[in-house]
């Protein structure tokens, strides 16, 4: 630690229950759930986040002379670079290649969830900067011998810190919708051009009318049998894309226990049983889409249950966004447009320092032309047109 702060002392958690859930919220605050102890602690008791799927958590607490938590940072140890939505895998094939061990590395990360929002969780009343966690971060990765410390989908202050203080940058593009004070979904369809209005029209219309009945269920409302039904259609969902089932079916329960209302499961039925849905956790301003299944097929009810009930969800509540997760293109045509998303990373070999960097600086403008061009495809109409 600097000289300038010689009381403070840095710890690695094996495991979050080790801090206590209120000391942890007072520096994550309630903005974002997903850096809440709620659910990160969900993560692990549930054994998503574990050894097992390769997140060996190590969980950064950095306290002053009297022991008082003053900043966090959710930290795992990786052996491998998947449930991340950054992509390292050429970093780290280049780096082997070359007779480097690339892992393990820190990540500093909320595991499976590409969801922005702050990591270097600071009490406000602290006067850290978050430099200071930073450089905390630095430190450990380099004394446990790591090949590099990763924060990633961090806010955009802390990327700006981080660069500040040496770390190498990356920007990555989403899709969001902005809520403009909309008073209903056909206020928001009314701001759209007149042929992409139709085109939404025409999908909802199908959704509802293919013999299903839409619910949004908050809390204690979802029911074992809601939750069992999901994560069935999270492992068919997995199986489809041949991904990895990280999160385990005693997770969802959980999590509703430690979120309460905050959870919010979009359901379709058909004679009263569910057959698809799309899950949520809802911030202070923002909902938040995760992840989403069905056991049937039916004429756009993807884009029914994960984005336009969202939308319905987020102006009835007078929430400023929806965050529908990574990747999708097909997105903006549903008035979710392209933002940036931010990471920093901490690579101590000099030689993948500087070839990472000379990528990084290449990769920067091209992301923001590429997200640029994206939105030319806007389907919001001009303010003097139809």
């Amino acid at each position: 630690m600097p000289d300038s702060a010689p009381e403070l002392t840095l710890r690695l958690h094996p495991k979050i229950a080790e801090i206590a859930a209120v000391d942890w919220d007072a520096c994550a605050g309630e903005d974002n759930p997903f850096v809440s102890h709620a659910f990160l602690s969900a993560l692990e008791e549930s054994g998503s986040a574990s050894p097992r799927s390769g997140w060996l958590p190590q969980h950064l607490a950095l306290r002053d002379g009297d022991g008082r938590l003053l900043a966090v940072a959710p930290a795992y140890a990786k052996s491998h670079s998947y449930g991340e939505y950054v992509f390292d895998h050429a970093w780290a094939h280049a780096f082997e290649r070359a007779g480097g061990d690339y892992y393990p590395k820190l990540q500093v990360a909320v595991p499976f969830s590409p969801v922005p929002g702050p990591r270097l969780l600071i009490r406000p009343d602290s006067g850290l900067p978050p430099a200071a966690l930073g450089q905390a971060l630095a430190q450990a990765t380099e004394q446990l011998n790591f090949s590099s410390a990763h924060v990633t989908f961090c806010s955009e202050a802390e990327w700006a810190a981080l660069g500040a203080a040496g770390w190498l940058q990356r920007l990555g593009t989403q899709f969001h919708w902005l809520n403009e004070n909309y008073s209903s979904f056909d206020d928001f369809l009314a701001a759209l051009s007149s042929r992409k209005r139709k085109q939404l029209k025409r999908e909802r219309r199908d959704a509802q009318s293919a013999g299903l009945d839409f619910r949004v269920l908050q809390g204690a409302a979802i029911t074992p049998r809601h939750w069992k039904a999901f994560h069935r259609f999270y492992m068919d969902t997995v199986d489809r894309k041949w991904g990895s089932a990280y999160l385990t079916e005693r997770f969802w329960p959980l999590l509703a226990e430690r979120l309460g209302e905050r959870v919010v499961l979009m359901v379709a039925e058909r004679d009263g049983e569910p057959v698809a849905g799309a899950l949520n956790l809802m911030g202070r301003d923002a909902l938040y889409g995760r992840n989403w299944g069905a056991s049937v097929e039916a004429p756009f009810l993807h884009f029914e249950l994960c984005y336009y009930q969202a939308i319905d969800f987020a102006i009835a509540r007078g929430l400023k966004r929806v965050e529908a997760g990574a990747q999708g293109q097909h997105k903006i045509q549903r008035g979710y447009l392209p933002v940036p998303t931010y990471s920093a990373h901490w690579i101590c070999h000099g030689g993948l320092r500087r070839a990472v960097a000379e990528f990084l600086e290449a990769e920067r403008p091209a992301m923001l032309e590429e997200m640029a061009s994206l939105a030319e495809a806007s389907p919001f109409r001009a303010a003097d047109t139809d």
